[in-house]
């Protein structure tokens, strides 16, 4: 009942601006012209829209002329005229209507419908951008960059892009940058969005980032930067950004090595499930490195890895039960753990299995 009733009041608006605009007033024909066009109180036809919108754009209304514009360009409710789009939007673009300006623009980068000409163009994605067109200030990076090649106004058009995504969305397009995914592989590109993301706290970047610094990918390497932002990340509870920075105590990369900072960001990462941090928890207890020496609590958390699979883990799980450190001693524990770190090619547990079962 409600869409019924929604219904007649679009008829009715239509009707009211159909005998306004037989008047001549300029905003029903244009109004008139989105109801064809859209299908709103009357059946869609696109060639009275045009119709409409032509006799509004010729009384100056900009959303009329740009409308009319792209109608020309699509060939829709007339004949395609790339010339006559041109006109129409450049009509709009005077008046300052953004979207016309960023097709203005966009027709003069590919020389459709008019002679290619770059500086226009940039003129016109320039004008769109300045009133916060998203297109446009996304097309103005690359546009530089590639087209013009002036990298100084690339990157400046880039730093204002970027403010038009959320830190997750620059993340994604680290990732894409990063991976070669949807784009072209650029690990540059890729520090820079994870960059911008990390700055307003998301922790996937924070990580990413650290990464980055920590291996020299698409930056010069830098451990204390690494370790910066893989703390950013730890505190925000991200399991790899922690055990890379028990990592990072541990060997004493980007900050002042200390085993007891080392084993607690283990512990953080093992305890949402890290298998490698679990593995690395049950190490500082065999040994007592940044804890007290705990076989059993080693044993625990060896076993905990190797239940994910992870071959070190169970390799010294079957040690534990072969020497009964931590765990009574089962010689049949023992070799299953080691069979299943030698089936994944663990050196040392094939070894042991040729020597000791």
């Amino acid at each position: 009942a409600m869409k019924r009733g929604r219904a007649k009041e679009y008829e009715q608006a239509a009707s009211l601006f159909e005998k306004a605009a037989q008047q001549g007033h300029a905003d029903a024909q244009f109004c008139l012209g989105v109801c064809y066009d859209f299908g709103e109180g009357v059946a869609v036809d696109k060639a009275k829209a045009a119709q409409w919108y032509e006799k509004a754009a010729q009384q100056g209304i900009a959303a009329a002329q740009y409308n009319l514009g792209n109608f020309y360009s699509r060939g829709e409710g007339v004949a395609k005229d790339k010339a006559k789009a041109v006109y129409w939007y450049e009509k709009a673009a005077q008046q300052g209507d953004a979207s016309a300006q960023y097709s203005l623009g966009f027709s003069y980068q590919l020389g459709q419908g008019v002679d290619e000409d770059a500086d226009k163009a940039a003129s016109w994605f320039e004008k769109a951008a300045e009133q916060g067109h998203r297109d446009a200030l996304m097309t103005l990076p690359s546009f530089y960059e590639y087209v013009v090649e002036d990298a100084a106004k690339a990157a400046y058009w880039k730093d204002r892009s970027a403010k038009l995504y959320s830190p997750e969305e620059q993340f994604d397009i680290g990732v894409c940058f990063y991976f070669g995914k949807g784009a072209r592989q650029n690990k540059t590109e890729a520090v820079y969005w994870y960059e911008k993301a990390a700055q307003q706290g998301n922790a996937e970047a924070q990580y990413s980032l650290g990464f980055c610094y920590s291996n020299g990918e698409g930056v010069t390497q830098d451990k204390v930067k690494a370790a910066y932002w893989y703390e950013k990340a730890a505190q925000q509870g991200h399991a790899s950004a922690q055990f890379n920075l028990g990592l990072c105590y541990d060997n004493g990369e980007g900050v002042r090595q200390d085993k007891a900072k080392a084993a607690y960001w283990y512990e953080q990462a093992a305890q949402q499930g890290h298998a490698k941090a679990q593995y690395n928890l049950g190490y500082c207890y065999s040994h007592g490195e940044g804890v007290r020496q705990d076989k059993a609590k080693a044993a625990q958390w060896y076993e905990k890895a190797a239940q994910q699979g992870y071959a070190s883990a169970q390799y010294n799980l079957g040690v534990c039960y072969y020497n009964g450190e931590g765990v009574a001693r089962n010689r049949a524990k023992a070799k299953e753990w080691v069979q299943k770190a030698a089936a994944q090619g663990y050196e040392d547990a094939k070894k042991a299995l040729r020597e000791h079962f």
